[in-house]
């Protein structure tokens, strides 16, 4: 078994808690809108990491960041990008087991048509009463489970 942790919209805020929810990971996954390059550096403190390019990621740091990107593990395609209304990919004829997305800034953890549509919602600041939270992903041979963690115990307040 191999166990991904997954982390969207940052926004720049590194939050002591994400190490702690993601600590002893074999992979993380970020998928977009790290916002500066410092929090791209803190997130690789983690171990191995997968990022993507969000749309509020920009600068000569960013070119080193795909648009998307597909890792398979355990047999399984996992395909990453960060607005899910930017792919162009059929992921059920492309194989793909899952779909690693952010933007939203709203965590989901979907099966539709055979494919697993995860979004890890936000690690950022808090925007219009949303939770923060980060991912997981549990993936086996027989297949992908996700999980979505709250990071912080209430949704009120900015943070």
């Amino acid at each position: 078994m191999v166990v991904i942790g997954v982390i969207s919209d940052t926004h720049g805020l590194r939050r002591p808690e994400v190490h702690k929810a993601l600590a002893g990971v074999d992979l993380v996954i970020h998928a977009g809108d790290f916002d500066d390059s410092e929090t791209l550096d803190w997130i690789g403190t983690m171990g191995k990491l997968v990022g993507v390019r969000g749309n509020c990621d920009r600068g000569a740091w960013t070119k080193a960041l795909p648009e998307h990107d597909l890792v398979t593990l355990e047999g399984h395609g996992i395909f990453v990008i960060h607005d899910l209304a930017r792919m162009t990919l059929d992921p059920k004829a492309a194989g793909v087991a899952v779909v690693v997305y952010g933007h939203t800034h709203e965590p989901k953890n979907d099966m539709r048509d055979g494919v697993l549509y995860f979004n890890p919602g936000s690690a950022g600041p808090r925007r219009e009463g949303r939770p923060v939270t980060v991912g997981k992903l549990q993936v086996r041979r027989e297949g992908v489970v996700g999980q979505v963690i709250p990071l912080l115990a209430s949704a009120r307040g900015s943070g």
